[in-house]
């Protein structure tokens, strides 16, 4: 059997934003609850979990329990950041096609936000973030957290190719446009440019709307052979192809950290093994931590020229009604923040078909990127409504 032969039957998502009062736990089993009855199952259907902690780390392989799993013949906890949720579906295809497993849960969930506190406050814990030895003297110097990391590669970037913060601007309101057509999306009201270039700076060049929200939440997705998917009850939305990259970026002259991103490989990987080209992607789901992100990823993905992302924002491109329709249920920047599963599941939603408003005619190929660190791990899928011809 084909690693290709699998298919995601199962979506399920929370409450998500602002969400106090309960467990990362607690969500967790409401998000593998939703999506096995989304796809026609019980969750005593499933054989395989696998977990995708945030930066609480308060879930893990005991959740098995929490949800009365007993016998599973896949239970691991996978550890990618942003890349994890495009790991995970990969991981799930391999155990089936390999016959290990049958019908794979994959959960991401995170409570990072406290009633009362800072939402900055929730990346910004220094215990997260400080490292002994050498490693330790970036965070000594004051380069603590991913504000000021994304900052330098966003600098990089303008630097090199003249991109603009009123670019950058163009990608969060596009954004802003499709999380309009969003129920789920916890930012609604229309944002422009104007809007976008006073709000105050978090670290030079990245402003406040350059950063994506910090959510409470989960999201499940249930995956399974492509046979058993054509039996279930939702539209089988199917992986044509997936790979990763941990570029490994070290400090030294000719780096291309801030240039070229893992993006870059796994695009060319995930996209080779299903057979496609840039150009046949009908949706784009892109991993949107920051306005730079999407640029810089959009460029290594093949659909502009290095160098050219600013401007492809700024033609309009990327919102409604544009030629690139891209982060189409309002991204990480205006949807909701659930690390991966962000992306992934938009692009679920888009591929069966469900969208409503915000509905991409063109949904024959979407395309799902993850990333996670400071650019240091990528993933990559290729999803389609169509199953892969042999």
């Amino acid at each position: 059997m084909s690693t290709l032969n699998a298919a995601i039957v199962g979506l399920g998502m929370t409450e998500m934003g602002k969400v106090y009062g309960r467990t990362a736990t607690q969500f967790a089993v409401e998000a593998v609850g939703k999506a096995a009855s989304d796809a026609g199952l019980g969750v005593a259907d499933l054989d395989g979990l696998l977990v995708n902690c945030g930066l609480g780390r308060q879930v893990g392989m005991p959740l098995a329990a929490d949800l009365g799993l007993r016998d599973l013949s896949v239970l691991s906890e996978i550890q990618s950041f942003g890349a994890s949720a495009g790991v995970m579906v990969m991981q799930a295809a391999a155990a089936i096609a390999a016959g290990q497993a049958t019908a794979v849960a994959c959960v991401f969930a995170d409570v990072p936000l406290t009633e009362g506190k800072r939402t900055g406050a929730a990346y910004a814990d220094p215990k997260f973030r400080l490292r002994p030895g050498f490693l330790g003297i970036p965070p000594a110097g004051g380069l603590l957290g991913p504000n000021v990391g994304y900052a330098l590669a966003a600098r990089r970037h303008m630097d090199a190719y003249g991109t603009t913060s009123e670019q950058l601007g163009h990608v969060a309101v596009s954004t802003r446009k499709w999380a309009e057509l969003n129920p789920a999306a916890q930012m609604r009201a229309p944002m422009t440019i104007d809007d976008h270039q006073s709000s105050r700076y978090i670290v030079d060049p990245l402003h406040l709307l350059d950063c994506c929200l910090v959510s409470n939440g989960a999201i499940a997705v249930i995956v399974t052979s492509g046979e058993r998917a054509r039996e279930l009850a939702q539209p089988p939305v199917y992986l044509h192809g997936g790979a990763q990259s941990h570029p490994g970026y070290i400090d030294e002259r000719d780096s291309e950290f801030g240039l070229v991103t893992g993006a870059k490989k796994s695009g060319e990987r995930a996209m080779r093994m299903a057979g496609v080209r840039p150009e046949q992607i009908g949706v784009r789901e892109i991993y949107d931590c920051y306005t730079y992100t999407t640029l810089v990823t959009l460029e290594d993905y093949g659909f502009c020229e290095k160098g050219e992302g600013g401007p492809l924002a700024e033609s309009g491109a990327l919102a409604p009604g544009g030629s690139l329709p891209t982060n189409t249920g309002g991204g990480q920047l205006s949807g909701y923040y659930m690390w991966g599963m962000t992306p992934l599941s938009e692009a679920v939603i888009q591929a069966r078909g469900q969208g409503g408003e915000r509905q991409v005619a063109d949904h024959d190929y979407v395309l799902v990127s993850g990333n996670g660190g400071i650019l240091a791990h990528h993933s990559t899928l290729i999803l389609s409504p169509h199953p892969k011809e042999a």
